[in-house]
């Protein structure tokens, strides 16, 4: 990884656990929708409340897409968290924003993409966080049926789960985070937000989430 990713993936995590958009309780573990016990929970949305947080991602995602897939021609965001850095990313690069549903509209033209539908058109994905994929994926999957070639996804945050990588590599996406759990971690113990016992537990959680805990 370039230096300036580095220093960037560091600079968002700080951001990510000044606003508490990340926070940790490795003894007092949070329980996710899909049962797990998890010593992290991340919203980046609370980043959306915060102008200079807002902006220095924006510029982060605007940087990657202009690196990485110059030759974009529309950005898609994924519902809802996906959204509102997208349509900023989309803006700032003066192109098409369209965003997909995690499921369709229940009335109307009960879309699942919502925006114009350009057939051949090759677009970027703008995710928020990335755990295990499956949702982000399942946005790809509804793009590419649409008829968009997709060149790739950015998120803000990912925990680097090995699953993740392989659901990835298996859908032939290729995925840039600004920041994961492993720039995620050093922060959060030199600034006290967790000791360096918790790193071992830490540690743990990250080679086995399902498990961990259980």
């Amino acid at each position: 990884m370039e230096l300036e990713q580095v220093n960037t993936s560091e600079k968002i995590a700080q951001y990510l656990l000044e606003i508490n958009a990340i926070r940790l309780k490795p003894n007092d573990p949070f329980t996710w929708a899909s049962g797990w016990k998890s010593p992290i929970y991340c919203d980046n949305r609370l980043a959306l409340s915060y102008p200079k947080v807002r902006s220095y991602i924006k510029d982060a995602i605007v940087a990657v897409v202009s690196e990485h897939f110059a030759e974009a021609e529309a950005i898609a965001g994924v519902a809802t968290a996906g959204i509102p850095q997208g349509a900023l990313t989309a803006d700032a690069l003066n192109l098409p924003f369209l965003y997909v549903r995690s499921k369709p509209k229940g009335h109307g033209m009960e879309n699942m993409i919502e925006g114009k539908v350009t057939p051949g058109q090759r677009v970027v994905v703008i995710e928020d966080l990335v755990s295990t994929g499956g949702s982000s994926l399942k946005a790809v999957e509804d793009l590419r049926a649409a008829g968009f070639v997709v060149m790739g996804m950015v998120c803000i945050f990912t925990y680097g789960f090995d699953i993740a990588r392989e659901n990835f590599e298996k859908a032939g996406v290729k995925l840039i985070s600004l920041s994961d759990y492993e720039h995620m971690l050093p922060n959060a113990v030199k600034n006290a937000y967790v000791s360096a016992e918790d790193l071992a537990t830490l540690g743990q959680w990250r080679q086995d989430p399902a498990n961990w805990k259980q």
